[in-house]
Formats: structure tokens, C-alpha cells, sequence
């Protein structure tokens, strides 16, 4: 085997690690999915807090990754 099929495997391997395993939507799916703004989820995408993909010209994200994203735990008053 070549040292360019040894790369390519390599290759290969490491883009179906970072493929998603989610439901990919648009940004404008996921806002009401998750009754957010897009400008919500754009921001989260800016800071690094959730992850978004490019299928070409279009930008999507993973609706659970959001939504685990997003959620906050409210602690009790008691």
C-alpha cells in the first residue's frame, strides 16, 4: 500500500468521526423547533457553544446538540 491510500484511509477515518449522528436542520427550523430566535442560535455558533455544518451553500445544525445547548437547569426555590 501507497503512502497516498495510507493517507486517504486517514482521511477517510477522520471525516466519519466528525460526521453528526443527529437530525441536521436550518437555523430557521431549529429557532422554532426550540421557540428561539435564529440570532439565538447564531450567536451560540459564533461562541463555539454549538456546533454548525456547511452543506454547501447552506448552514445547518444539529437539533440535539442545540437543544442540549440551549437547556439551563433552574434550581428549586425551596
Amino acid at each position: 500500500m501507497t503512502r497516498s491510500a495510507d493517507r486517504l484511509r486517514a482521511d477517510d477515518k477522520s471525516a466519519a468521526e466528525s460526521v453528526p449522528s443527529g437530525r441536521l436542520v436550518a437555523l430557521t427550523v431549529a429557532a422554532e423547533e426550540l421557540s428561539v430566535s435564529v440570532k439565538t442560535i447564531r450567536r451560540r455558533i459564533a461562541d463555539g457553544s454549538v456546533r454548525a455544518y456547511r452543506i454547501g451553500r447552506l448552514i445547518r445544525v444539529n437539533l440535539d446538540e442545540l437543544r442540549a445547548a440551549l437547556l439551563v437547569v433552574v434550581g428549586s426555590s425551596h
